[in-house]
């Protein structure tokens, strides 16, 4: 189940799965000044840096994580379909890893205890997949939902921790809703050749969420075990950043998990 949790002035819409702690944040709790206001976690919408750092301190503290802080991976996100592997909390693969995720990853499956992940955004999906042995943070805009890097990112889950993707645990976060996401023609129809007509809600209305479910369903995810309460990036906006509501200047939420060893 997800819960929406407030640590002090940090709210988190969070969810424990085995070991595997993971959250979605709200905007709010962060030092962050506006356009960025104030639990900005993205580095590279033009933020201080040093109150990126401090929102990510204090999202990490909500988890019970702030000791993992200079652990903390956060990808360079470019709307494609590669999936990074994290196996090592050394300090080697760890560096490794930090060059890997600095050219480019919307995916990370983590397999390394008291490693947290953190990837962002503002109306893009944010998927989080849990099992026992490990977890997936992905980030699935159009292209990477196209490119069902979701259902790579459980596959590859599955591969790495030997488990059955019958039992993970899938989750959905606040995104922009298919009633509010217009799109080109064309773009309906490549999603509809993909996916079904059901990926359409309307006149190029686009459901992200339903080709999120579909993809997953094909990699061996239960429908009965992907949870998406349908949080909206746009009409929420008090709550979550919106790259739409906001007209392109705004700060980023994130999904973040870790796995406690």
């Amino acid at each position: 189940m997800l819960e929406r949790v407030r640590h002090d002035d940090v709210t988190l819409i969070e969810a424990r799965t085995g070991a595997v702690a993971c959250a979605f944040t709200e905007r709010t709790g962060g030092v962050s000044a506006p356009p960025y206001a104030s639990l900005n976690l993205g580095s590279h919408v033009g933020d201080d840096p040093a109150a990126v750092r401090e929102n990510r301190r204090r999202v990490l503290a909500a988890l019970g994580a702030e000791d993992l802080l200079d652990r903390l991976l956060v990808p360079n996100q470019v709307h494609g379909d590669h999936v990074a592997i994290v196996r090592s909390a050394d300090v080697a693969a760890l560096g490794a890893a930090r060059s890997e995720l600095a050219d480019g990853a919307d995916a990370v499956v983590c397999l390394a205890p008291d490693v947290p992940v953190l990837l962002c955004y503002a109306d893009c999906v944010p998927v989080v997949i849990a099992c026992l042995r490990g977890f997936a943070v992905v980030h699935s805009g159009w292209r990477g939902t196209l490119a069902r890097i979701g259902a790579s990112a459980a596959r590859v889950l599955a591969r790495e921790t030997g488990c059955d993707p019958a039992g993970f645990a899938a989750f959905i976060g606040p995104h922009i809703l298919a009633d509010e996401y217009e799109v080109s023609e064309e773009l309906i129809a490549d999603f509809t050749a993909a996916f079904g007509a059901g990926v359409c809600a309307g006149p190029r209305l686009l459901d992200l969420s339903f080709a999120i479910r579909a993809a997953l369903r094909e990699a061996g995810v239960p429908d009965a075990s992907v949870l998406d309460p349908q949080l909206s990036t746009v009409r929420s906006n008090d709550r979550f950043f919106s790259f739409r509501a906001e007209h392109g200047v705004c700060g980023r939420h994130a999904a973040v998990a870790v796995m406690r060893g």
